[in-house]
C-alpha cells in the first residue's frame, strides 16, 4: 500500500458528498466497503457503497427517483437526476443489518436492521472490507484491515469456517481479493487457506450468475493468470468446470469470451464441448456460448494472406468475430501484425457481401428448378464473387462456362464460410 495516501484525504466526488450530506440531515451515513480499501491502495473506484440507519422507505423519501434493489435486504440504488454529477451518478446505499444464520450456504435466513456500523461491518467477509468512513473522514477499522493491507494478508472477519459456509461464494471472492494489487498476490492466512480447502465444495450452492460475474471481475485483474492459477492448485477451478482441462500459459484480454476460450484447453468427455459446460455451468448468455463456441474450433486456424482467403475472412465473419479472433491468437502468443496489415490493405469490395446472383437469375441462366442444386449453386457463385470480388452479375454468371456444373457433385461446391 502507499505510504503517501493519508486516510483523511478521502477525495470524494461533489455528487457523493451531496448523497452524504442528504441522508445525514436525516440519520447516520458511512461509507463502507470496497471504496474504501480501494482508496486505501491507491486505485480508483467508482463504485460507491453507502451504509445508513434510515430504513429503504425513508431513503426513498429523500431520494424520489432511486429504486429500491432489495427491501428484505434494505438495499436502495440511489440515482441524483436533478445535476449532472460527472463521477458517480449512482449509489447503492443499504440500511445497517445484523443477519441471521445461512442454512442454505447462499444468503442469510432473516435479515435485522439496526443502528450499529460496528455491528454492521462484523458481519462483513474479510477484514479488508469492513472498513468504514464516518461524518468526520475518520476510518472505522475494527478488524484491522488496512494493517493487513500493509502486509498482504486477507483474513476473514470472525472465524474463517463460518464465513464462508455462511455464503460459499466467498470462497471464490477470496482469490479474487488476493489479486487486487498491482505488485502480486497477497496470501492467504492460514486459517483462510484451510478453511478454503475444507469449504471447496460450498462453491457448489452458488448460482452459476454469481460465480460468472466473480470470474469476469478476476480476469480483468493484472494478475488474473496468477489468481486463476492459484485457483486451480485449490482445486477450484476444476470444482465450478468439470471435466474441462484448463491452461494458464495465456495472456488475458478485456473479452471474457476470448479468456473462457484460451484457458480451457479440452474436454475430457469427448461427448460435450466446452462452450456447453461453460453455457451450463455458469449460465452465460447463447451469444457469449456462440463465440466461445467459434473461437475453441476456429481460434487456432490462421487465414493465408492471399486476397482471396481474405475477403472470405472479412466477409464471413463479423466484425465482433474477427476482434475476437484476434485477441484470442494474441492471447496464445501468436504474431498477427502482417495479417491485420494484410487485412487493413486489403482494398473493400466493390458491391459489397450480399450476392449479386439470386434464385431467379440463377434458374434463368441455367435451367434449374428450384432445389438443393439450384441453391448449392447459387452460394458457390456467391463465394466466387467474395474471392474475386466480382463487381457485376453477368460476370459472376460467366463462371458458369468454367465449370461442369451440370455433371459435378454440388456437394463439392464449397459456399461462403470460414475456415
Amino acid at each position: 500500500m502507499e505510504d503517501s495516501i493519508e486516510v483523511s484525504d478521502w477525495q470524494i466526488d461533489e455528487g457523493t458528498s451531496e448523497v452524504l450530506s442528504r441522508i445525514r440531515k436525516k440519520g447516520k451515513a458511512w461509507i463502507v466497503g470496497g471504496w474504501v480499501r480501494d482508496h486505501l491502495l491507491g486505485i480508483i473506484n467508482p463504485d460507491i457503497d453507502i451504509a445508513t440507519n434510515l430504513k429503504p422507505s425513508q431513503i426513498i423519501e429523500i431520494f424520489p427517483e432511486s429504486i429500491i434493489i432489495n427491501e428484505n435486504f434494505g438495499t436502495v440504488l440511489v440515482r441524483l437526476k436533478e445535476k449532472n454529477y460527472t463521477e458517480i451518478n449512482e449509489w447503492e446505499v443499504t440500511t445497517l443489518r445484523s443477519e441471521g444464520n445461512y442454512s442454505d450456504g447462499r444468503r442469510p435466513d432473516n435479515v435485522k436492521f439496526g443502528d450499529n456500523i460496528y455491528e454492521d461491518i462484523s458481519r462483513r467477509d474479510f477484514t479488508i472490507n469492513a472498513m468504514a468512513v464516518d461524518e468526520n473522514g475518520d476510518l472505522i477499522d475494527a478488524y484491522n484491515g488496512q494493517e493487513d493491507l500493509k502486509n498482504n494478508i486477507l483474513r476473514c472477519v470472525g472465524k474463517a469456517d463460518e464465513r464462508l459456509q455462511e455464503d460459499g461464494l466467498r470462497i471464490i471472492r477470496a482469490f479474487r481479493f488476493i489479486g487486487i494489487k498491482k505488485d502480486g498476490l497477497m496470501e492467504f492466512n492460514n486459517e483462510l487457506k484451510d478453511a478454503i480447502k475444507n469449504n471447496i465444495g460450498m462453491i457448489k450452492k452458488v448460482s452459476g450468475e454469481r460465480i460468472d460475474s466473480e470470474l469476469r471481475k478476476i480476469m480483468k485483474n493484472g494478475s488474473g493468470v496468477a489468481t486463476l492459477s492459484k485457483m486451480k492448485d485449490f482445486g477450484l477451478l476444476n470444482t465450478i468446470l468439470p471435466n474441462i482441462l484448463i491452461k494458464l500459459d495465456v495472456k488475458l484480454c478485456d473479452d471474457y469470451r476470448v479468456n473462457m476460450a484460451l484457458i480451457c484447453k479440452n474436454v475430457k468427455n469427448e461427448n460435450q464441448e466446452i462452450s456447453e459446460i461453460i453455457k451450463k455451468q455458469l449460465k452465460i448468455s447463447n451469444k457469449d456460448e456462440m463465440m466461445i463456441k467459434f473461437l475453441v474450433k476456429n481460434g487456432g486456424v490462421i487465414p493465408s494472406t492471399a486476397d482471396a482467403e481474405l475477403r472470405i475472412f472479412r466477409a464471413y465473419l463479423s466484425e465482433e468475430q474477427q476482434e475476437c479472433f484476434f485477441k484470442y491468437q494474441n492471447g496464445k502468443g501468436i504474431e498477427t501484425g502482417y495479417l491485420l496489415s494484410s487485412l487493413n490493405n486489403l482494398n473493400p469490395l466493390r458491391v459489397g457481401n450480399n450476392p449479386l446472383v439470386d434464385g431467379n437469375l440463377l434458374a434463368s441462366a441455367t435451367g434449374l428448378k428450384p432445389g438443393k442444386k439450384l441453391g448449392k449453386l447459387k452460394e458457390f457463385l456467391h463465394r466466387k464473387q467474395i474471392e474475386q470480388d466480382i463487381g457485376t452479375s453477368n460476370d459472376v454468371l460467366k463462371i458458369l462456362n468454367r465449370i461442369d456444373w451440370e455433371n459435378s457433385d454440388p456437394e463439392e461446391w464449397k459456399n461462403l464460410q470460414w475456415p
